[in-house]
C-alpha cells in the first residue's frame, strides 16, 4: 500500500492523520508543503489540493484532503484497530467530540485567518496571538466540560485512543504553542498525558517533525 502525505511540522491537521496512521501501522512518505510561507499557494501545489490546505492523502492514486474524511477512509481501508466505534450511537459521539476541535476551534486559529486578522483589521502580532490563546483556551475548556460527563476510561471512548482522543490532542497541541496553563483543564491534560506515552502520538507530534522551528 503505497501512501503520500502533504503536510508540514506546524499542520494540526497533518499531526491528526500522522497519528491515524501510525495506529493502523501503514507506512506512508511525508512531502513538506511549508504553509507559513505560503506555499500551498503555489500552483504546483494547488494541482494536488484546490482548497490550498494540508494535509492532503494520496492512496492508490485517489486524492483526498481534510482530516476527518481521511482518517474515516482509514477506517474504510483497514478497520483495525478502530479510530471510529462500530455503535451507531458511540459512533456519532466520537465524531461530536472530534469535531469540536476540527470544526469549532482549530479553523479560528489557522494561517489564513491569523493572516486576515492583520491585513483586514490590522491586528498586530500580540493581539493576533491573543486571539490564538482565546480559541485555543475555548477549545479546551469545552473539552473538560465534556470529559466531567463522561470521564475517560482510560481513553475518551474505553480501552483503545480513536479519532476523539486524536482530535483532543490536536487541540492540547494547539494549547502548548500559545502556552496556556493547562491547570485549568485537568481531565484533558491527563488523557492526552495517556495519549502522548504511545509512540503513535509521540512520533507524530509537530515538534518532533523536520523542519520542526520553536
Amino acid at each position: 500500500m503505497t501512501i503520500q502525505l502533504y503536510g508540514f511540522w506546524r499542520s494540526n491537521a497533518a499531526f491528526r492523520v500522522r497519528v491515524a496512521l501510525a495506529l493502523k501501522q501503514l507506512p506512508f512518505d511525508e512531502i513538506e508543503v511549508d504553509i507559513l510561507s505560503g506555499r500551498q499557494f503555489d500552483a504546483g501545489y494547488a494541482a494536488v489540493n484546490a482548497e490550498h490546505v494540508v494535509p492532503t492523502f494520496v492512496h492508490e492514486g485517489q486524492r483526498i484532503f481534510q482530516s476527518m474524511a481521511i482518517m474515516e477512509y482509514l477506517d474504510e481501508i483497514q478497520p483495525e484497530p478502530r479510530l471510529l466505534p462500530t455503535d451507531v450511537r458511540e459512533r456519532a459521539y466520537a465524531r461530536s467530540l472530534a469535531l469540536v476541535s476540527v470544526a469549532d476551534a482549530h479553523p479560528l486559529v489557522v494561517p489564513r485567518v491569523r493572516k486576515h486578522l492583520a491585513t483586514a483589521f490590522g491586528a498586530d502580532t500580540a493581539a493576533i496571538e491573543s486571539w490564538c490563546r482565546h480559541w485555543a483556551a475555548e477549545g479546551l475548556a469545552t473539552y473538560e466540560r465534556l470529559l466531567d460527563r463522561r470521564p475517560a476510561a482510560p481513553f475518551a471512548l474505553g480501552e483503545a485512543p480513536g479519532i476523539a482522543d486524536i482530535c483532543m490532542a490536536g487541540q492540547v497541541i494547539t494549547g502548548h504553542l500559545y502556552q496556556l496553563d493547562m491547570a485549568p483543564f485537568p481531565k484533558v491534560d491527563a488523557l492526552t498525558k495517556r495519549c502522548f506515552e504511545l509512540p503513535a502520538f509521540a512520533e507524530a507530534h509537530p515538534f518532533k517533525q523536520p523542519g520542526y522551528k520553536a
